[in-house]
């Protein structure tokens, strides 16, 4: 058990960086996240004694499959109308559309233009994130990171607004 220990205290700063390399939007709680995860899965094997033959190896493979399965999970698509209702239906209710899509349109104006470009061809323009992952030459998981990310920052925004 000791060697495991040496080693995640020894590698863990070259163990984040890798798995960083392989999430582009990753920031440091989601690597730390699956490093951890990584760490603790290795520790409650059933026999941790059994000899690994190439112990680095079998650890960057084990963080390269759990990155892999975070992709591979399914993750909630949220549109812009859910968006909008969430931030206070009779408040929403109330204001005029117009002043409405304004402060939509404000909103969307502050963000950064990854997040914004995103937004506007998924939510306005119907395109896929398949299409823009190929058009683009970025993951899908980042653009539906950035999508997340700007819908976030909308909701507050209108929130703090109504």
């Amino acid at each position: 058990m000791s060697k495991w220990t040496d080693f995640f205290r020894r590698e863990r700063m070259k163990l984040l960086r890798y798995v960083r390399s392989l999430i582009e939007d990753a920031g440091d709680r989601d690597a730390e996240d699956i490093v951890q995860d990584v760490m603790l899965s290795i520790f409650d094997r059933a026999d941790v004694s059994l000899p690994i033959e190439n112990l680095t190896a079998y650890v960057y493979q084990s963080l390269r499959n759990k990155v892999i399965d975070i992709f591979r999970k399914k993750r909630d698509v949220v549109s812009l109308d859910e968006v909008i209702s969430e931030a206070g239906c009779d408040a929403v209710r109330d204001l005029e559309k117009k002043e409405l899509i304004e402060q939509i349109f404000d909103a969307m104006d502050s963000l950064p233009p990854e997040q914004r470009a995103v937004l506007i061809a998924t939510e306005f323009e119907d395109r896929s994130y398949r299409e823009l992952s190929e058009e683009w030459t970025v993951p899908i998981g980042t653009l539906l990171a950035r999508k997340s990310r700007a819908l976030n920052k909308i909701k507050k925004e209108l929130t703090g607004l109504v």
